[in-house]
C-alpha cells in the first residue's frame, strides 16, 4: 500500500492536480523535464500494469474519483461531483461535473463513463483489460441522464470506491470507443490537466496545458517533457547536467507540495 501510495503520488505531481495546501501558492508558467527510466510499448492504463504507461499517459487523462493523497486512501471526485453508495453496497450513484471536455472538444458524458466501465470490465474481442476480475462484481450500468451514471452490483465488494479511484482506471471518449475499441493503444483523446504533444520512440513524451481544464487554475505548468533516460548512468548525467528535474519514482504528499512550490519560481 505504502508503494501504490507514492506513485500516485509522483503521478500528481507531474500533473499538478493537488495543488500545494501547505505550501507558498505557485506561480504559473514554465516547462517541467523530468527522466523516465523506461518507456511505454503502449499507451492504454486499462491493459497495462506497468509504471511505465502510468507515467507517460496519466497526465492526459481524468478518472471517476481519485485518491486524496493527504488523506490516503480516502478518495476524492475527480470527474465525479458527488456520489452515493447505497447502504446494501448494491449500488453507486455518481453525479458528474458539468462542462467537461475531451481534447477533442467532445462533451463528456454518463455514456463516456459506461463505455469505458464496460470495456474495463468486458473488453471487446482484441482488446485487453487487466482489471476485468477487478470489476466483474459490477452487473450493470445505467445512466439514466447526461450527468448521472448508476452502477449496479453483482455482489458486494466493499473496495468499489478505491477502485473507482484507480489511475489505472481512466476514462476514454464513448465516440472514440465505438470507431475502435483498440484505439487508445495508439491514440490519446482524455479530459486531463494536459494535452498530449507527442511521443519520440526513444527519446520522450511531451504535453501541453489543456486551456480548458475542468479545473479552473490548473495545470499551473505551460508544459512538460518525460525524456527516457533508461540508464542510470544516464539518468544521472541528466540530472546533475539540469537537463531533468529528477525522476519521478516515487514521492511523498509534503515533497510533492516543496516540488511544486519550487517549480513556481522556475
Amino acid at each position: 500500500m505504502r508503494t501504490f501510495s507514492t506513485w500516485l503520488a509522483a503521478i500528481a505531481a507531474l500533473a499538478f492536480l493537488g495543488g500545494a495546501a501547505n505550501a507558498q501558492q505557485p506561480k504559473a508558467g514554465g516547462t517541467l523535464n523530468f527522466a523516465i527510466s523506461a518507456e511505454t510499448p503502449q499507451y492504454d492504463p486499462h491493459g497495462s500494469d506497468t509504471y511505465a504507461t502510468l507515467h507517460f499517459s496519466a497526465p492526459f487523462y481524468s478518472t471517476l474519483l481519485r485518491f486524496d493523497l493527504d488523506k490516503f486512501p480516502q478518495v476524492e471526485g475527480d470527474l465525479a461531483q458527488s456520489w452515493e453508495a447505497a447502504p446494501d453496497l448494491m449500488t453507486y450513484t455518481f453525479k458528474l461535473k458539468p462542462n467537461v471536455k475531451f481534447h477533442d472538444g467532445t462533451p463528456l458524458t454518463s455514456a463516456d463513463i459506461k463505455a469505458s466501465y464496460d470495456r474495463l470490465r468486458n473488453p471487446p474481442q482484441g482488446v485487453v483489460s487487466t482489471r476485468k476480475a477487478t470489476f466483474d462484481d459490477i452487473g450493470s450500468i445505467e445512466t439514466p441522464d447526461p450527468v448521472t451514471v448508476v452502477f449496479k452490483m453483482k455482489n458486494v465488494n466493499a473496495a468499489m470506491l478505491e477502485h473507482f479511484a484507480s489511475p489505472w482506471n481512466v476514462i476514454y471518449s464513448a465516440k472514440d470507443l465505438a470507431a475502435d475499441p483498440a484505439g487508445p493503444r495508439t491514440k490519446i483523446n482524455g479530459t486531463g490537466p494536459f494535452i498530449f504533444v507527442e511521443h519520440v520512440k526513444g527519446s520522450h513524451v511531451a504535453g501541453k496545458k489543456n486551456p480548458d481544464y475542468f479545473k479552473k487554475g490548473l495545470p499551473y505548468l505551460d508544459g512538460f517533457r518525460g525524456i527516457f533516460t533508461l540508464q542510470a548512468a544516464s539518468m544521472l548525467n541528466a540530472v546533475q547536467g539540469g537537463q531533468v528535474l529528477g525522476e519521478f519514482r516515487g514521492i511523498s504528499p509534503a515533497e510533492r507540495d516543496r516540488l511544486v512550490a519550487a517549480m513556481g519560481d522556475k
